[in-house]
């Protein structure tokens, strides 16, 4: 991807490629693209927090993505995501435009430091591609329940106001950044209908009709430095 072209390998992940830190940064109003999240290989400072209100009332709608199996009613694969990136729940942190071409392939993952004013909340990561025209596309993307945080089987409720250390699997990509063009990680609570929503009480959907609001607050200073974790190929 971004250069169109097909290579084979020996191995997986690739022995040469680097693993690279993207830190978060704000200066607290991360919402939107018309926000100031960034992103940089230069970890952060004294900088404050970035927040947000999900609303399993009015989640984020999934835009295309790794999709299965009713086209007809949601198209998969890479979709211009602007419109999602417009809500107020979903944080947007982006890179300068690139001086030079850069390839990302290998496993993406998300390792960051979160809040929440609920017992359960979820958290959702993609990572996506910015033209110079602005076309966001997405390639790779995850989400983490945080009552799962410790263990796939056996729940554990968030202490409300208590910042975790956390982490999201996005899988993996293998794409060239072009010259000219952005990474940009975005950060909310809901890609629905792929993700059911979280009714932020730390029951299921399929067995509870009552939920609340969820404040979750992201960090990114010195002592919690919130990253996006690439496979950078030299």
């Amino acid at each position: 991807m971004g250069i169109d072209q097909w290579r084979d390998e020996d191995d997986w992940p690739l022995a040469r490629a680097r693993s690279t830190k993207y830190f978060l940064h704000s200066q607290g109003q991360a919402n939107t693209t018309n926000g100031n999240g960034s992103l940089s290989t230069l970890a952060p400072g004294a900088e404050p927090s970035d927040e947000f209100v999900y609303d399993p009332a009015k989640p984020a709608p999934t835009i295309g993505g790794p999709l299965c199996c009713d086209s007809d009613h949601l198209a998969p694969g890479p979709r211009d995501q602007r419109s999602v990136e417009g809500r107020d729940d979903v944080l947007v942190y982006s890179t300068s435009p690139l001086d030079h071409d850069l390839e990302v392939t290998g496993p993406v993952r998300l390792e960051f430091f979160a809040a929440s004013s609920s017992v359960d909340t979820d958290f959702t990561a993609k990572l996506l591609d910015v033209s110079p025209e602005g076309t966001a596309i997405n390639l790779t993307e995850g989400i983490l329940r945080a009552r799962y945080r410790e263990s796939q089987i056996t729940p554990s409720p968030l202490v409300r106001g208590q910042a975790y250390p956390l982490s999201i699997d996005l899988w993996a990509t293998s794409n060239v950044f072009r010259a000219g063009h952005r990474l940009r990680l975005e950060l909310s609570s809901s890609n629905f209908p792929r993700f059911d929503r979280n009714l932020n009480t730390g029951m299921s959907a399929a067995n509870s009709a009552t939920w609340v609001k969820a404040t979750n607050t992201i960090l990114h200073d010195k002592t919690h430095s919130s990253a996006l974790i690439l496979s950078v190929v030299p």
